[in-house]
């Protein structure tokens, strides 16, 4: 339940609050006031944090949201008009996906320019087609695939609501394919965007929507930033970085284990750094798990620790005899490296299997009248470590 809510944080409350602000009676007021400065305080924080934080995609997204706002704010009079405002309601939604699903490639490098020079010349095919075929361009753009009342609801013709459907698959099925990706921003970024140009243009819901699709993806930055920081992106786990900050605010009594992965230079050796890397990321998982109200972290290589507070370290050993039995017992199943990519009818299949079993030490220490700060006694849980693999390994030390 709580990954699940993980998924929604920020993101829902922003798209609320955007919601609750336009629809409200009692904050229309303040919708009115904030359509002048919400979305140019968005497109500078943008622009910054791409510059500062050199993320391109930021940049480009703001770019195409801006040139969103301009083109609503355009009266819509003439066929020329309604060939601009429709043609970006179909192009908006292609671009971000690509904005989303392509690499970082730098602002100003030559993979950038090219990519400016890619959305310049969108706008300008689209000009010449609303002065050249306006009427053809209509007819495209207003065609008719669906019954009529499935889309009468929206100001969007038929072409641009299908594309927006199928763009937000796509992002959802990426998001689920890598959930640490950068999509996640823009598949909530998406809802925002399609709700601006479903928007009536009276009021300010138009502009506000498109300034919180802006904001998302600027909290999508930061985020990003924040999880770079402070948390390991083999494992999932906090990094050694965010133990550090961790551990001054504990107070009172407090246990910290340090737990390492037995003969892992061996086993890398033997097997290769991929199959390494899935050892850690399957040992993380169970240090996670964990029993006893621990929290993991990535210590660095093959080293995590567990910080327990408020307890002592005989209130901690027999969680850490327990998880430690858990890892024995794990049988962590290898497959061979020429494994055939067809999984045979038969049972041979089992013999391109290899099951290994992996152990860890412990080291234990708690934080008393010898041990008063926490840098001691995570000194004093690296030499009961020490200890425990000086002693054969696959055991707790005190």
């Amino acid at each position: 339940m709580k990954r699940f809510f993980a998924k929604l944080v920020p993101e829902v409350l922003i798209l609320g609050a955007a919601a609750l602000l336009v629809l409200h009676p009692a904050l229309r007021g303040t919708a009115n006031g904030l359509d002048r400065v919400f979305p140019f305080a968005v497109v500078a924080a943008g622009l910054l944090l791409g510059w500062r934080f050199n993320r391109s995609r930021l940049v480009f997204a703001i770019a195409l949201l801006a040139l969103t706002e301009y083109i609503l704010v355009q009266p819509i009079e003439t066929p020329y008009d309604r060939v601009l405002f429709h043609a970006m309601t179909f192009l908006l939604p292609v671009n971000l996906a690509l904005v989303a699903l392509l690499p970082e490639r730098g602002t100003l490098t030559p993979a950038g320019l090219l990519r400016w020079v890619m959305l310049a010349a969108q706008v300008l095919l689209v000009l010449f087609i609303a002065k050249s075929f306006p009427d053809k361009a209509l007819d495209f753009l207003g065609a008719h695939v669906l019954p009529r009342r499935l889309t009468s609801w929206t100001p969007l013709r038929q072409p641009a609501v299908i594309c927006f459907v199928a763009i937000g698959v796509l992002l959802c099925l990426a998001w689920w394919r890598e959930p640490q990706s950068p999509v996640r921003g823009y598949s909530y970024a998406l809802i925002a965007v399609f709700a601006a140009l479903s928007w009536p243009a009276a009021g300010p819901g138009q502009e506000i929507w498109l300034a919180t699709a802006g904001l998302i993806l600027v909290v999508a930055v930061i985020e990003a930033s924040y999880m770079m920081a402070y948390r390991d992106g083999l494992t999932e786990l906090p990094s050694r970085r965010a133990l550090n900050e961790a551990l001054p605010r504990l107070s009172g009594q407090f246990t910290v284990a340090m737990v390492d992965v037995d003969h892992f230079k061996r086993f890398n050796d033997t097997y290769g750094h991929d199959a390494g890397d899935h050892v850690l990321r399957l040992v993380a998982a169970r240090l996670a798990q964990t029993s006893g109200g621990g929290t993991a972290y990535r210590y660095g290589g093959e080293e995590f620790a567990l910080v327990y507070p408020g307890k002592g370290q005989d209130e901690c050993v027999p969680h850490l005899e327990e998880l430690r039995e858990t890892v024995e017992t794990s049988r962590f199943t290898m497959r061979r490296r020429f494994r055939p990519r067809l999984k045979p009818r038969t049972d041979k299949s089992r013999k391109s299997r290899q099951a290994i079993m992996i152990t860890v030490s412990i080291g234990v220490a708690e934080r008393n009248h010898r041990n008063a700060s926490p840098e001691q006694v995570v000194q004093a849980a690296d030499k009961a470590l020490y200890r425990a693999k000086e002693a054969g390994r696959n055991r707790v030390s005190t």
